[in-house]
């Protein structure tokens, strides 16, 4: 089975962050709203850890709320074009089950469905347990899930074409429920002036954990969890503190 590191996409970081900035992903709106979840429960939070960071997008966002901003991800890649972008932010490799900064964060985000790559009910259990250990006391962890297998519709298609600084991507997406997992069969066609065209496949398989399972995985981490789904067609997100603090 395909695992996050097989995924090529993610080896072809710079394809990866314009492809999403064109689409017009907005970053913005989601720091946004990560700012305003954190400030209602830990009004002085002054540093943010960003895992699963990708190529920076929300954590330059979230750099101008926090003091501090960093980012950690699994892909060298990625992190190499997150530098890129944003220099003045500080980055490190490590997979969200273990990786160990030494030091803690008043917050700590993990977005755009990331947790969704992680293959068991252990794995998920050691990340978020992780996550919470990077965790300043009081500290908010905001979790971005992937489908509930409830949610989850197998046979969706989906397709975008963008323009980037001369060059034009396509993304054909083809997602299928497979047992406890979903698996989305992925087409990119890029072409440039002066390089001709590349036509590459990818594959991407998530497990579609249920509700109860992850905050199974929080409250196992000793933090209080609350799900938040303000708007339909999302896989919203969970929203935890630690101990006796307001979810």
């Amino acid at each position: 089975m395909p695992t996050v590191a097989d995924t090529v996409i993610y080896a072809r970081a710079d394809i990866y962050h314009d492809f999403y900035q064109g689409r017009g992903k907005d970053y913005r709106g989601e720091a946004a709203r990560v700012v305003d979840l954190v400030g209602a429960r830990r009004p002085d939070s002054a540093s943010v850890l960003d895992v699963a960071c990708g190529t920076g997008a929300h954590l330059r966002e979230l750099a101008d709320s926090f003091d501090e901003a960093v980012g950690v991800d699994l892909s060298e890649e990625m992190l190499a074009v997150a530098a890129r972008h944003a220099p003045g932010l500080s980055f490190h490799q490590g997979d969200m089950r273990d990786f160990r900064l030494g030091r803690r964060f008043a917050a700590v985000t993990c977005m755009f469905s990331s947790v969704g790559y992680l293959a068991t009910v252990e794995d998920l259990r050691r990340a978020v347990r992780n996550l919470a250990d990077h965790l300043e006391p009081g500290g908010v962890l905001i979790v971005e899930p992937w489908w509930f297998p409830d949610d989850f519709l197998s046979g969706w298609v989906a397709g975008d074409v963008v323009t980037v600084g001369g060059r034009t991507i396509s993304r054909v997406s083809h997602s299928v429920r497979d047992g406890s997992t979903s698996r989305m069969e992925v087409h990119y066609t890029v072409a440039a002036t002066g390089m001709g065209v590349e036509h590459f496949t990818d594959t991407h398989v998530m497990t579609l954990f249920d509700r109860e399972t992850y905050e199974a995985a929080f409250h196992g981490a000793g933090l209080r969890t609350e799900f938040l789904r303000p708007e339909p067609h999302t896989t919203g997100l969970f929203v935890a503190t630690q101990g006796g603090g307001t979810p």
